[in-house]
C-alpha cells in the first residue's frame, strides 16, 4: 500500500488507549493504523519518544476579522490561526464576537467568511450568536449558513455605540431564541454570569477606589455563576434546547449541570486552561493581561476543578482565546481593562503539563478533554480522534521538555500572554493538519493557508 505520510515510532493515543502503533495518511485521511506498517510513503515522521495526540479541537476562541474600522488591530485570522498551529490546535470554533459585524444574520457570516478566505492555517468551525435584535430570522439564515451553534451572554457585552456589535440577551430574548434554535436541533451556548449583579458590584468597588484584580474577582462572586445556570438549565427543560455552558469557574456552577444531566437535561459544561493554573491570589502581581470574566478564582478551588476536568463532570477544556490590542490592558486599574486573555497557543502544553505530568491525568483522557469530547459535542465528524476515516489532524508532543515562554515565541498579532515568564515542561514538537505540516519546532509556522471552514 501506498500512503502520504506515514508516522512511526510514536506514543499514539486512539481512542481506545495510548499504543506504539503506526498511522498512514492518504489524501488528507487516515487510512491505516498498525504495529507496523509496509509499503511506501512519500513521507515518514519517526515520533520516537513523543506523544502523538489528536490534534486540538479548541471550541472558544475570539478572532476579530473583520474590524469593521473599530478594531482592525485586534487578533484576525492570520495571526489567530498560525498561533493556532503553533500551540498544536487544528481547528477550532470561533465565537460571533468581538468582530464588527457580530455573526448574527446571513449577511455578517458572508462578511465573516470573506474576511477569513486565504488567510486559515487551521480549519474554523463558526458559531452565530443569538441576541435581542435577530430573533425576526437570524438563528435561521445561520442554521443554514451551516454554524455548528449558537452564542449567547447573560453577562454584559457589546459596545451600544458600535453599530452591528454583540449585545447580551434579555430573559424574553433568550427564551425565544432558545425555543428557535431547539429547532436547528443545535447547541446554545452560554456565557453565565448575572449582569444586574456583577455590573452594580463593580460599580460600587469602582467608586469606592478600588482598582485591584483582587477587588474585581470579589466582585463577581461564585453565586452570580450558580443563579444564570440555574435559570438556563430552567429554560433548556421549558424549550428543549441542547445547552452548553461555557468557561465554567466554580465548582458550584458545575455542580449544577451534573444534576441537571441526571435529571435528563442535553446540557454540557467547559471551562479554560486559565482557570486550571492560575489563582486569585497571584492575579495582581501579574497584572491586567489574565483579567477575565467570570475570573480566576482562589487557589483553594484550584484542586477541586480539576478534579472535575479528572472525572468527566467537566466535558473539555478551551482558550477563551479572547485577545485586544496593548493599550487595552495598560491601566493600573483592574475595573478600566479589558476582560479576555490570549492563551491559544498554550492550551496543549500547559495542560499536558499540569495534567498529565503533574497531576497523573491518563492520555485518554487528555485527549478527549483537548479534541475528543468537543468534536463530538459540536458535531465536528471528522475531527477529534486518531481513527481510521478521519481527517488527519495531529499534535506531537515532547513530554518532559521545559521551557520558558518569551512574548517573541507567541504569534499572535499583540505578543501578550498570562504564559509569558513562566516554565512549562511539555513542548509542542509538530502539528499537522489533514497530513500537511502546518507548525514543526525546526521549520516553524508553514507560509501555507491550507485551512478551511468547516
Amino acid at each position: 500500500m501506498t500512503f502520504d505520510l506515514i508516522i512511526k515510532n510514536g506514543l499514539v493515543i486512539l481512542e481506545d488507549g495510548a499504543k506504539h502503533v503506526d498511522v498512514g495518511v492518504t489524501d488528507g485521511k487516515i487510512t491505516a493504523i498498525a504495529e507496523t506498517l509496509t509499503g511506501d510513503a512519500d513521507k515518514v515522521i519517526d515520533a520516537q519518544g513523543q506523544v502523538v495526540s489528536p490534534g486540538m479541537v479548541d471550541a472558544h476562541v475570539h478572532i476579530t476579522d473583520p474590524g469593521g474600522g473599530y478594531r482592525d488591530g485586534w487578533e484576525g485570522y492570520d495571526t489567530g490561526t498560525r498561533a493556532a498551529a503553533k500551540g498544536g490546535v487544528t481547528s477550532f470554533v470561533e465565537m460571533p464576537l468581538n468582530q464588527v459585524p457580530a455573526t448574527t444574520d446571513k449577511a455578517s457570516i458572508e462578511e465573516k467568511f470573506d474576511a477569513g478566505k486565504g488567510d486559515l492555517t487551521v480549519d474554523v468551525a463558526s458559531y452565530g450568536g443569538l441576541v435581542p435584535y435577530n430573533l425576526d430570522g437570524g438563528i435561521q439564515e445561520l442554521d443554514d449558513a451551516g454554524v455548528v451553534a449558537y452564542k449567547a451572554f447573560l453577562a454584559t457585552c457589546g459596545d451600544r455605540s458600535i453599530e452591528g456589535d454583540f449585545e447580551n440577551v434579555d430573559d424574553y430574548s433568550l427564551y425565544e431564541g432558545m425555543k428557535q434554535i431547539a429547532k436547528t436541533g443545535k447547541i446554545l451556548s452560554v456565557h453565565a454570569e448575572n449582569a444586574n449583579i456583577t455590573d452594580k458590584l463593580g460599580e460600587i468597588a469602582y467608586k469606592n477606589g478600588e482598582t485591584t484584580l483582587s477587588a474585581y474577582v470579589d466582585s463577581r462572586p461564585v453565586f452570580t455563576e450558580v443563579e444564570p445556570i440555574r435559570k438556563l438549565i430552567l429554560f433548556a427543560k421549558e424549550t428543549g434546547c441542547r445547552l452548553h455552558i461555557v468557561h465554567v469557574a466554580c465548582e458550584e456552577g458545575v455542580e449544577e449541570i451534573v444534576k441537571a444531566q441526571q435529571e435528563g437535561v442535553d446540557v454540557t459544561c467547559e471551562t479554560c486552561t486559565h482557570y486550571l493554573y492560575f489563582y486569585k491570589e497571584e492575579l495582581d502581581d501579574i497584572g491586567p493581561v489574565v483579567k477575565c470574566s467570570p475570573p480566576i478564582r482562589e487557589q483553594s478551588r484550584l484542586e477541586g476543578m480539576w478534579d472535575r476536568v479528572q472525572n468527566g463532570d467537566i466535558d473539555f477544556v478551551t482558550s477563551d482565546h479572547s485577545p485586544c490590542t496593548p493599550d487595552l490592558k495598560d491601566t493600573d486599574n483592574a475595573f478600566e481593562a479589558w476582560g479576555g486573555i490570549a492563551g491559544i497557543q498554550n492550551n496543549v502544553d500547559v495542560l499536558y503539563d499540569e495534567g498529565v505530568q503533574k497531576r497523573d491525568m491518563s492520555l485518554e483522557r487528555f485527549a478527549d478533554i483537548i479534541a475528543t469530547a468537543p468534536a463530538k459535542r459540536f458535531g465536528l465528524d471528522s475531527k477529534g480522534s486518531i481513527a481510521i476515516g478521519k481527517d488527519a489532524d495531529f499534535v506531537f508532543i515532547n513530554p518532559n521538555s521545559s521551557y520558558t515562554l518569551k512574548a517573541e515565541d507567541l504569534a499572535y498579532r499583540n505578543q501578550m500572554s498570562p504564559y509569558i515568564g513562566r516554565e512549562i515542561g511539555a513542548q509542542v514538537a509538530r502539528t499537522i493538519l489533514r497530513g500537511k505540516e502546518v507548525y514543526s519546532q525546526e521549520n516553524g509556522v508553514t507560509d501555507a493557508k491550507d485551512g478551511q471552514f468547516i
